[in-house]
C-alpha cells in the first residue's frame, strides 16, 4: 500500500513537472514578468492601491466627505482602466485565465476520481 502511495506522488509530481512545460503555463508566466517589468503599469497599479487605501480610510471616517469619497472613487475607476487597458495586463490577463481553465480541469478529473466516477468526464 505504501509503495502505490508513492506511485502516486511521483505521478504526481510528473503531472507538476508536464505542467511547467505546457504552453499555457509558460505564456502565464512570461506575462507575469512582462507586467513586473512594465513601469508604466506599476505606477499605475500603485496609484491605484494609494487611492483605494485613501477611500478606504476616507469611508472610515464618522464625518465622511462626500465629495471625497466621490472623487476618489472615479479616480479609481480611471486608474482601473487604465491598469485593464494595458497590452501587458491584458496579455496577462488572457494568459492566466488560459492556464486558471488547464488548472480547473485538472482539479476536476481529480474530484471525479475521488467521487469514484470516470475522472475522462472531466
Amino acid at each position: 500500500m505504501e509503495n502505490e502511495q508513492m506511485d502516486i506522488i511521483a505521478m504526481t509530481r510528473k503531472l507538476g513537472a508536464m505542467l511547467q512545460q505546457d504552453d499555457r503555463y509558460t505564456a502565464y508566466h512570461l506575462a507575469k514578468q512582462a507586467n513586473d517589468q512594465d513601469e508604466d503599469l506599476q505606477k499605475l497599479i500603485g496609484e491605484f492601491n494609494l487611492k483605494r487605501m485613501e477611500l478606504n480610510s476616507e469611508m472610515s471616517k464618522p464625518d465622511k466627505d462626500r465629495d471625497k469619497l466621490t472623487a476618489l472613487d472615479g479616480k479609481i475607476k480611471e486608474l482601473y482602466g487604465q491598469i485593464m487597458a494595458n497590452e501587458h495586463m491584458i496579455a496577462y490577463n488572457t494568459a492566466h485565465t488560459a492556464l486558471d481553465e488547464l488548472v480547473r480541469k485538472i482539479n476536476a478529473a481529480i474530484a471525479l476520481a475521488v467521487q469514484g466516477q470516470d475522472p475522462a468526464l472531466a
